[in-house]
């Protein structure tokens, strides 16, 4: 048994978005920061969100109207508390990313020649508050904040690292030591040793079939999390987005739903719009309800698509407001001028996570975790448009102020376990990791997908079971690798999303089961209680 590479530092950030990012900006005047992202440094799903950021910039809007709609758009699930703390900070988080150099769209006033910031409108919002960047404002996001860590001497990153599990204290059993990680490029799991330790590694639509999240997404925060004992809530909340482009070039790329925000409709491939038939709001109803009229419709009808119509706008002002959709589909012989877009609905979001509080803290002590990985009930039954980019960034500043307060606290000389390979040998079965990996993909699709039943659930349970059996073999005899890393993760986080979806008994925002239609009077989170000993 060699001897395990063992880094320190104050804080670990395991996570490279727009959380992680900005957790480590906040925190860097202060201490010593390992960033681990497991693959490049841009690659995450940050960089692919397009529409933008919710904030209040415009005197007709208010704070109070941003939470009203986060509200409705929860389906009576979101916490109001976290509602109103996320909102009511929004601008000044912005601000701060603004002073980074984050390149917000502007307008000049025709009559003073004053600069203001263009905002757009999305599904579910009663305002135009969106701040964007184009089309591409995750990219934007993640670029500005790129650019700042790598100037800062206290933020040491580590690219290609898989973060393999957290490691407990044995003798402070709510307290953490750091975690066991895997170096991709030399092959072997390492320990990074901290005081602190910040989950930021996004969500799980990796766990389904179709999706628009980059290949990253599988959940390893959440998984991570729970098997050190944190509780996780509303795990049963896969936010599917409606459109995505339908093409066998382009597997998860998203068609923003800023184009519906500026006068795009859903149609039958003859051009019939039908989203007035399913809500009043027609195309700029929520994304549950757009996502299962488009599957219903699809269903209905044999198709293999729907399509989303923006032709009807002059050419200029689509290629000026989405110019990196215009390529694309234009790469593909797609003229958004001219033609309907096809698109399909595709896992796109976890409204759920490990449980955390308004200082992004889990149940363990020195643990947090923040944006798409944590449950802070703020999106409830289903998320609201460019809420998640705002999640982000506030729950990143609380995160960063509780743990300055708390740095000289914490401190153990506790000896970690080194990690141990000398009974396991090198996989001679890899195709087996990749058939468990389709067959969970695709039962999750099938089963727990936009539409649920109780036989479905039950079926995605026993299939979980037997392949959880399979993989626990499997990582006891061989080496670790990233795709036995991720399936054993995706494992977790899809036997976690069926026990929520089997909590609830009836159909609620992003959660409908044919079992349940109707909805309960008093709604309450589903949550899963970890196993942490206080």
């Amino acid at each position: 048994m060699h001897s395990t590479v063992e880094h320190r530092c104050d804080v670990l950030i395991i996570g490279s978005g727009a959380a992680g990012l900005s957790l480590a900006l906040k925190l860097a005047e202060h201490c010593q920061i390992i960033v681990l992202s497991k693959s490049s440094l841009a690659e995450g799903s940050t960089r692919y969100a397009q529409g933008g950021i919710a904030a209040v910039f415009d005197e007709d809007d208010s704070i109070e109207s941003h939470v009203k709609d986060t509200l409705d758009a929860g389906a009576g699930l979101c916490d109001e508390q976290a509602v109103h703390f996320t909102a009511s900070r929004a601008r000044s988080c912005m601000q701060w990313l603004i002073d980074f150099g984050m390149p917000f769209d502007q307008l000049t006033n025709a009559h003073d020649g004053e600069q203001k910031y263009h905002l757009t409108r999305e599904g579910g919002h009663s305002h135009r508050r969106i701040l964007h960047a184009a089309d591409a404002t995750g990219e934007a996001v993640q670029v500005t904040l790129i650019e700042a860590v790598k100037q800062h001497p206290n933020i040491h990153i580590f690219e290609r690292y898989n973060a393999v599990d957290l490691i407990k204290s044995k003798s402070e059993p709510n307290q953490l030591l750091g975690a066991y990680v895997w170096n991709r490029k030399h092959e072997h799991v390492e320990v990074i040793r901290s005081k602190f330790t910040a989950l930021a590694t996004g969500g799980a639509s990796k766990v389904y079939q179709y999706t628009s999240n980059p290949d990253v997404s599988s959940g390893d925060g959440i998984a991570m999390a729970w098997r050190a004992g944190c509780s996780v809530a509303n795990m049963e909340f896969n936010q599917f987005h409606p459109t995505c482009l339908f093409h066998p070039e382009a597997r998860n790329f998203l068609i923003s739903e800023a184009l519906r925000g500026e006068g795009a409709f859903l149609c039958h491939a003859d051009g019939t719009p039908f989203m007035q038939k399913f809500d009043e709001r027609g195309d700029l109803a929520p994304r549950d309800i757009v996502a299962r009229a488009i599957d219903y419709e699809m269903k209905r009808l044999g198709a293999d698509c729907m399509y989303l119509d923006i032709s009807h706008k002059p050419a200029d002002f689509i290629k000026k407001h989405f110019p990196n959709i215009y390529r694309k589909c234009r790469a593909l012989g797609i003229d958004i001028t001219r033609q309907p877009i096809p698109v399909v609905p595709a896992a796109h979001y976890s409204c759920g996570g490990v449980v955390t509080d308004f200082n992004a803290k889990t149940d363990i002590d020195n643990l947090y975790a923040l944006g798409e990985v944590a449950y802070t009930g703020l999106h409830g039954a289903n998320r609201m448009a460019s809420n998640s980019l705002l999640e982000c960034i506030v729950f990143a500043h609380s995160a960063a102020d509780h743990i300055i307060e708390r740095l000289s606290d914490n401190d153990s000389n506790e000896d970690i376990q080194p990690w141990d390979e000398s009974q396991v040998g090198d996989s001679d079965e890899e195709v087996i990791i990749q058939h468990n990996w389709h067959e969970l993909r695709l039962f999750m699709w099938d089963y727990v997908g936009i539409v649920r039943t109780d036989k479905r659930l039950a079926r995605a349970q026993h299939r979980i079971e037997l392949l959880k059996q399979e993989v626990e073999e499997y990582y006891s005899y061989f080496r670790v690798s990233n795709n036995l890393l991720e399936l054993r993760n995706l494992l977790t986080v899809a036997e976690l999303i069926v026990k929520c979806a089997q909590q609830r008994k009836e159909s609620r925002g992003l959660h409908y089961n044919l079992d349940y239609p109707d909805l309960l009077e008093n709604p309450s989170p589903s949550v899963i209680p970890g196993k942490v000993t206080k």
